[in-house]
């Protein structure tokens, strides 16, 4: 695949009609239940996050006793060669740092995305995954259930409770914002000292694109797998960053709605760490045919955390 698939232009057109951007975060329902009824999360906005102490360095974590495994496991799901997906049914580090994020709207809908640890209760996914970024509203009730396979955690008691969100945007200026859809998850629980977490690190575009088919993606897509799609995390070893547009990095890992939020994952040094975070597809609006996917950079980390 070309490193430079659209320029500036071509890309602006994306969003002026000629294609349709799709959120991947997708409204289902789930046989998992809440184990109490908390309060609805506290939401900070980035701008507002001046006198907030996150911990954490970017370093990446593996529990004592706790496995670590390149493989994911699983078969491949579509083994044409087209969907390179398999699924995730490692609870080995790093993928037992992955997650399943069960929202509910204002307006009783439940939906979900993905997320990953980065801390002993800090969990990394999209701003799109804690509110409608069409009405800014927020989400009432948000979950955390870490190394979801087959439709359930390893202990129900492992899943946690969002006590507060820090988000990067409310969608107010459109898709002009998209490049600052993130949030970070503050959970009733330490599940990172069980699970582990991953850390990051916000590398040139250029160093990403240098390096073609060194990725790994790990999303709930709403598609995947058939059986029983969202209940399996979908994984895919050997996707590329291919450029980056209006401040968005492109990428070819596949995804679908449910995926929003998933760690785009780089091996650096032998250890694990979150280069980027998916969170949207782009489809020819006339076809329906997808396009390219897109992903946020994750150097707001960095200031986010510089604060501490």
């Amino acid at each position: 695949m070309n490193t430079k698939l659209f320029s500036k232009k071509s890309f602006a057109l994306l969003f002026a009609g000629i294609f349709t951007a799709a959120s991947v975060h997708t409204f289902v329902n789930t046989s998992v239940q809440a184990q109490n009824n908390p309060k609805p999360p506290e939401f900070t906005k980035f701008q507002d996050a001046s006198q907030l102490k996150l911990p954490g360095n970017g370093k990446p974590f593996i529990p004592n006793g706790l496995g670590s495994s390149e493989k994911a496991n699983g078969e491949r799901g579509i083994p044409d060669g087209v969907d390179d997906r398999i699924p995730m049914t490692s609870n080995q580090y790093p993928w037992s740092t992955i997650g399943k994020v069960q929202g509910t709207t204002a307006d009783a809908k439940s939906y979900h995305c993905t997320g990953t640890l980065i801390y002993d209760n800090l969990v990394l996914t999209n701003s799109h995954c804690v509110l409608d970024p069409e009405t800014g509203v927020l989400s009432k009730k948000i979950e955390f259930m870490p190394n979801f396979i087959n439709g359930r955690v390893s202990n129900p008691r492992d899943i946690a409770s969002v006590q507060r969100v820090i988000y990067g945007t409310d969608f107010k200026n459109g898709f002009q914002d998209n490049s600052k859809d993130w949030a970070i998850l503050v959970l009733d629980k330490p599940l990172g000292r069980k699970y582990g977490y991953l850390g990051w690190k916000s590398l040139p575009t250029s160093t990403l694109t240098r390096n073609p088919k060194k990725f790994f993606f790990v999303g709930y897509s709403k598609d995947f797998p058939k059986s029983n799609p969202g209940m399996t995390a979908g994984f895919e070893a050997g996707c590329s960053i291919t450029s980056e547009e209006a401040n968005l990095l492109l990428h070819d890992c596949d995804t679908a709605g449910g995926s929003s939020g998933g760690a785009i994952i780089a091996t650096i040094d032998d250890q694990y760490y979150i280069v980027a975070i998916n969170n949207m597809e782009f489809k020819n609006r006339r076809t329906g045919q997808d396009i390219i996917n897109s992903a946020v950079k994750i150097d707001f980390l960095d200031r986010l955390f510089s604060q501490n």
